[in-house]
Formats: structure tokens, C-alpha cells, sequence
């Protein structure tokens, strides 16, 4: 009999994790909250089907209490993306950048349905897919968050 995984087993792994259904995606969305990312990191790719963010994800799986809080940049993609739509964004000023503050999924039929990425501000880009199918894979070393705080939300 196997134990289940702990957080501290992954204190300094990278993450690689896949959802495809509904828990799943709770679990890339809680570690993917207060992300940060340039408007100029968004690629979708109408004929691969493929929408990428380049994150750079707080590291909500660390234990920071004796050392400073990190972040670490993650690929956050969506397959199966058939349309992309957003609100609250202004894509032409490469200057913005832009807060994820959730991921969630309002499924349709057979499977189908929408991605719905929720921005600090009242922004939101909302994927139509084929079926949910969303990757999260940290692609560099963790480094200290340029902040040096852990984010917080006011009730």
C-alpha cells in the first residue's frame, strides 16, 4: 500500500500536473492563483487548438517560513480550444500585466464546454473547448518573489 503524495514531497520538484475533470482543474487553479503574466504571453494557436500562458506562478506549495517567499515561471496550457474570447484586457498595451485569480470550467454537452480564466480588475478570458484538458508545468528554477511577500486577500 502507497501513501498518499504530501506537499512536502514536492517542496522542490517541478510541477507537472494535468486536469481533466472538474477537481482536477480546482487543484491547478489553487496553485496557479495570484500568477502574474504580460499581456504579451498569451498565444493561442486556432489551428493546433492550443491556448499558452507563460506564468510567472507563486509557489503556493512551498513552506516559506524560513526563507523568502518564491515564484517560478509555469506554461499553463489549454487543449481542445475550438474560441477564444476576453474582456477587461487591453491586448494592445505590451506594457500590462495581469493577475490570474482563478480557473474554472462551465461544461456544456458531451463533454464540451468553456474555460474561464478570472483576472484581478474584472478581466476574464473565456476558452470554448472540445472537453477540458489543461496542463501546468513549471518551466524554470524557483527565484524570490521580486516582492518579497506572500500575496493576500482582504475578506
Amino acid at each position: 500500500m502507497t501513501d498518499d503524495a504530501k506537499f512536502e514531497d514536492a517542496r522542490e520538484a517541478a510541477l507537472n500536473l494535468g486536469a481533466l475533470d472538474m477537481d482536477d482543474l480546482q487543484v491547478i487553479s489553487g496553485l496557479a492563483q495570484d500568477a502574474v503574466f504580460p499581456v504579451t504571453e498569451m498565444t493561442w494557436r486556432p489551428g493546433a487548438r492550443r491556448f499558452a500562458l507563460l506564468l510567472n506562478r507563486f509557489r503556493w506549495e512551498d513552506d516559506a517560513a524560513s526563507r523568502a517567499p518564491e515564484r517560478v515561471q509555469a506554461l499553463l496550457v489549454i487543449d481542445g480550444v475550438l474560441r477564444v474570447a476576453s474582456q477587461g484586457i487591453v491586448r494592445t498595451d505590451t506594457n500590462l500585466i495581469l493577475s490570474l485569480l482563478s480557473i474554472t470550467f462551465e461544461p456544456g454537452e458531451d463533454g464540451a464546454g468553456y474555460v474561464l480564466l478570472t483576472l484581478a480588475g474584472d478581466g476574464a478570458i473565456r476558452l470554448e473547448v472540445e472537453a477540458l484538458d489543461v496542463t501546468l508545468k513549471d518551466v524554470t528554477r524557483p527565484y524570490v518573489a521580486p516582492s518579497g511577500k506572500t500575496p493576500h486577500h482582504p475578506d
